[in-house]
């Protein structure tokens, strides 16, 4: 089974309650630090404008790259769900890597902090709501329901095949676990 992530984007505000309950869910303090992207993107001019959010996170690959990019193999790939996870303990730290994980990740999703030394962090598909049998956070959390997750199979099914939106290029090699409402201009 391999978790995933549905992003509808024709719903989208660009609120950022997704980005601010992720980051209270997890105590990250303000700063470069972000489970959760909200891009904003403007085309076009008067008289057609054309606005859209795409929300990014860890899309718990397929193929995950920084995987094999991690020198001391503290990042991993759970067998039971898919879902990539770091181990902090074992990490090097900003000061001691030279952050190879940050330049194999396609979403630019590995994060450090600024204190010295910092681990990197990611989402984690918030573990604990899912050994709960719960949704994660940012899901809950939407308050326009432009998120979802469940296994990718299930997704599929739900809401179709598309893995492209603006804003977005699905990475054939490592196969980002995400289903996606495109809007349209």
């Amino acid at each position: 089974m391999q978790m995933a992530f549905y992003f509808d984007q024709t719903r989208c505000t660009g609120c950022y309650t997704c980005l601010i309950a992720c980051k209270d869910w997890h105590d990250v303090e303000l700063g470069p630090v972000d489970y959760i992207n909200v891009a904003y993107i403007e085309k076009g001019k008067y008289p057609h404008p054309y606005v859209a959010y795409m929300v990014t996170t860890c899309f718990h690959c397929a193929n995950p790259e920084c995987i094999s990019a991690c020198p001391v193999n503290a990042i991993s790939k759970r067998d039971e769900d898919g879902i990539v996870v770091v181990d902090r303990e074992l990490c090097l730290g900003k000061d001691n890597c030279s952050l190879f994980c940050v330049e194999a990740c396609p979403y630019d999703m590995p994060r450090f902090g600024e204190e010295e030394n910092a681990k990197m962090q990611k989402c984690d598909f918030c573990l604990d709501q899912l050994a709960e049998d719960k949704s994660p956070i940012c899901v809950a959390a939407c308050p326009l329901r432009c998120l979802d997750a469940g296994p990718l199979t299930q997704l599929r099914a739900k809401y179709g095949n598309i893995h492209e939106a603006e804003g977005f290029t699905y990475s054939e090699e490592t196969q980002p676990s995400v289903v996606f409402k495109p809007k349209t201009k």
